[in-house]
């Protein structure tokens, strides 16, 4: 009989650490999906193990049900993709009575995100969530929709309404990470953020849609019934690649979820290099709903390459001079 020495295994090819902080946010990698684009998370199951990602931002809700903005809805742009679909939802009620004991289950880490039309639906739907989703990890503030409060402006474009939004959802789950997520459609995307740090915000979500329109030359026609649209995908990349490095520059200790036309590690790295500590993938979802885990893995692909042992080191490593 040969007796052979055992031999100690490989390491496996994703064995490099991806785990990051954010804040008290504690994620088993540094790769979301967006809000929006997997919806409450059944949709992306069939591609992606969810429990395997960073986490997953659901699709935003609201106080109630919103049937969203007539159709046409989408259209697709050089590069990138308009939509105007309202954020169309069956409001927080069923959100923790039937989408969030689906992710609990199967052991997602869930991150909530909460809209509204007035400051007090804001804090409803953190109430709901805080006495029925309590184990969700964070709440995403889409403070980009309509304020009817104030109906020239989104709440993300007033410092004020910023801050109040920020103040009261914080007050109602003082004990869960707060990430307001920001329009770059501002003068100072910089007031905007420190008005909702200073209301109690653990950290920022850069960025949302940029406005956009699209006419059909042959109607005559906008292609959105809503005109106006947000434009998603790697045509906003650069916005956003200049957003994160900007406020990062500014507040250099605040979380930061990246978002916005990341479609590959090197579109997530880009925004990391610029002070994202975490990216969502979004638009690409659309296009491959399993971006997110070859995103990941190529993040730990360029990591090993480059001799970095942790992902926070990527943070904001951007070379300005030399």
């Amino acid at each position: 009989m040969t007796i052979r020495r055992a031999t100690k295994p490989p390491p496996e090819e994703n064995s490099t650490d991806l785990s990051v902080k954010l804040g008290t946010l504690e994620l088993k990698n540094p790769i979301l999906v967006a809000s929006g684009t997997y919806g409450a998370g059944q949709e992306g199951a069939e591609f992606v193990d969810l429990a395997s990602l960073g986490g997953l931002i659901v699709k935003s809700m609201t106080l109630s049900s919103w049937r969203g903005k007539p159709p046409p809805r989408m259209c697709e742009t050089p590069s990138g993709m308009l939509n105007a679909i309202g954020i169309q939802n069956k409001g927080v009620d069923h959100f923790v009575q039937e989408d969030y004991p689906w992710l609990r289950k199967r052991g997602v880490t869930v991150i909530a995100s909460v809209a509204g039309n007035t400051v007090d639906e804001f804090v409803r739907v953190t109430d709901k969530l805080r006495t029925a989703a309590q184990q969700i990890s964070a709440l995403e503030v889409n403070i980009s929709c309509p304020n009817l409060e104030d109906r020239d402006n989104m709440f993300a474009h007033s410092p004020e309404a910023t801050a109040e939004v920020v103040e009261g959802v914080k007050a109602s789950m003082p004990r869960r990470p707060v990430f307001a997520k920001l329009s770059p459609n501002v003068t100072s995307l910089t007031e905007i953020a420190e008005a909702a740090l200073e209301a109690g915000a653990d950290g920022l979500s850069l960025i949302n849609t940029v406005f956009g329109m699209s006419i059909d030359v042959e109607t005559r026609r906008p292609k959105l019934a809503g005109t106006v649209g947000g434009l998603s995908g790697p045509a906003i990349r650069p916005v956003a690649v200049r957003a994160i490095h900007e406020i990062h520059q500014a507040f250099p200790h605040v979380p930061i979820i990246g978002q916005g036309g990341v479609g590959s590690a090197a579109d997530a790295l880009e925004l990391m290099l610029a002070g994202a500590s975490a990216v969502a993938v979004g638009t690409m979802n659309f296009v491959n709903p399993r971006s997110p885990i070859q995103v990941a893995k190529g993040i730990a692909d360029y990591m090993r390459r480059h001799g970095v042992d942790s992902v926070a080191d990527l943070v904001g490593a951007v070379k300005l001079e030399g």
